[in-house]
């Protein structure tokens, strides 16, 4: 896994701020609303829910970090390479506007979510800390494809650490829009809207995909001669 990956998912958390206002704008407006506009329960949805994304980058990564332990080929770690690399060229592509890239893996988590959302209504409407933070929790595993296919990179970082890291970084990319949202979403939306934007972005990120597939095939084509 390459360092710049890091910095790859910031920006597909950044830059994605339409879609993480899409899917959780309802929720910041509960927060909006039922709290009182309270930055505090705004920053303790976020961090119950950058909190989740941690947890699973963690566990993705212990997985992929296991597996290629257990196998140790060389092949294995190739294939991981190559998935993660896909999905960061699926993200440009969704970032760019194909948006049905990501819908499988939105599909793929639907029975996790519909034994998670009941639990949310407990915390509903949040006007505390205390209901707001357990509430990002539960909400940070709704499905996502920008979360899932963010999960398939740490899924190549070989270790829980570099996982979590990796998830940290995607969630910190996440902050700006969803903070803001009830203050400048207008505006905010509207800047991250424009297609020159989407475009440039996406691009990006789909140049970090490709650039990782060109160093596995620079690596991959002298063992094969060999």
């Amino acid at each position: 896994m390459h360092e710049s990956s890091f910095f790859a998912l910031f920006l597909v958390g950044l830059l994605g701020g339409t879609h993480c206002v899409g899917m959780c704008g309802g929720i910041v407006g509960a927060l909006s609303v039922g709290g009182g506009n309270k930055p505090s329960l705004h920053l303790a949805y976020s961090a119950g829910r950058i909190a989740s994304y941690a947890a699973a980058g963690a566990l993705a990564g212990a997985v992929g970090g296991a597996g290629v332990a257990l196998s140790g080929t060389l092949p294995a770690r190739m294939v991981l390479s190559v998935f993660a690399n896909l999905m960061l060229v699926a993200l440009g592509l969704y970032l760019m506007g194909a948006t049905r890239v990501l819908a499988f893996t939105e599909r793929a988590g639907q029975r996790l979510w519909r034994r998670i959302q009941p639990l949310t209504r407990r915390f509903l409407p949040a006007r505390t800390v205390a209901q707001a933070f357990p509430l990002g929790l539960l909400w940070g595993w709704l499905p996502c494809g920008l979360v899932y296919s963010a999960l398939a990179v740490a899924l190549t970082s070989g270790s829980a650490w570099r996982g979590a890291g990796l998830m940290l970084a995607f969630g910190a990319g996440t902050l700006p829009t969803l903070l803001l949202a009830g203050l400048l979403a207008a505006r905010l939306n509207a800047a991250l809207g424009r297609p020159v934007v989407r475009i440039a972005a996406g691009l990006i990120i789909l140049a970090f995909g490709v650039w990782g597939l060109r160093a596995f095939l620079g690596i991959s084509l002298p063992v094969h001669h060999h």
